[in-house]
């Protein structure tokens, strides 16, 4: 598509950063406005849980991109630092724990303010499909469906060019603002706090098992002879676990209600 943004003499803008961060600006808002409303939580803490999130997501996102290719970048360091951005699900597996590392020393409600950050997620990681669409990473495989998009910048990353594609990244986006639009709808009916962050876990986790297998970056890992992704092994994982605390905070809040 368009790697490249814009250009302003020697100042280029590239589409896939401008796009996570326009995700990040918008989710900042949202969090800064829930979290005052909800929490009256000043902007300072507001700005340091963003800063930390940013930090966690940055190093785990990096972390999991290196692991699933490790010769590679030793062999040639200056390829972690540019191409491919990050990894979701090792930006995510960091930031949780520090997210909730961040609720306790400041006696935030834990569950209910993980209810707003599974918005703040779905805005940042939606729009930030966006980018990877502009960009040409995480793209699809070949396609004769009439929905393949192709991709012809010699600067992006798909593969290959001029070769009708799955639109895997605009499909995701898709989705994960599906997904966003539903918990902003459930957001005043539902049952207990953390039912918001527990339903976004699990459902993302299902179209995103599902999504990896139209996926052509051959690069992103994968588990023994190439039958699951990392990320499907991960989303196995997901999947229980989320179920498991939703069944048990459901439950909890039945009783509670009796």
């Amino acid at each position: 598509m368009h790697p490249i943004l814009f250009k302003a003499g020697s100042f280029t803008v590239y589409s896939y950063g401008f796009f996570i961060a326009l995700g990040a600006f918008i989710g900042l808002a949202y969090m800064g406005w829930q979290g005052k409303k909800t929490y009256r939580l000043s902007i300072d803490k507001t700005n340091s849980l963003f800063i930390f999130i940013v930090v966690a997501a940055v190093v785990g996102g990096k972390a999991f991109l290196f692991f699933e290719n490790p010769s590679l970048y030793l062999s040639n360091p200056a390829r972690f630092f540019s191409g491919r951005g990050f990894v979701f699900y090792g930006s995510f597996l960091f930031a949780v724990p520090t997210m909730l590392w961040f609720f306790k020393r400041n006696n935030i409600p834990t569950l209910g303010m993980l209810d707003i950050m599974a918005i703040v997620t779905c805005l940042v990681h939606g729009f930030g499909r966006i980018g990877c669409f502009m960009a040409g990473c995480c793209h699809g495989t070949p396609t004769d469906l009439f929905w393949g998009i192709t991709f012809t910048s010699p600067i992006c990353q798909a593969e290959p060019l001029n070769a009708p594609l799955y639109p895997t990244q605009l499909l995701e986006s898709g989705f994960i603002f599906i997904v966003m639009i539903f918990l902003l709808f459930l957001k005043k009916q539902r049952s207990f706090d953390g039912q918001l962050f527990l339903l976004y876990l699990m459902l993302y986790a299902i179209g995103r098992f599902f999504l990896e297998f139209l996926r052509g970056d051959s690069g992103r890992g994968f588990v023994g002879d190439g039958l699951l992704s990392n990320s499907q092994v991960i989303v196995l994982l997901i999947i229980p676990i989320a179920g498991y605390y939703y069944a048990k905070f459901n439950r909890r809040s039945k009783l509670l209600k009796k």
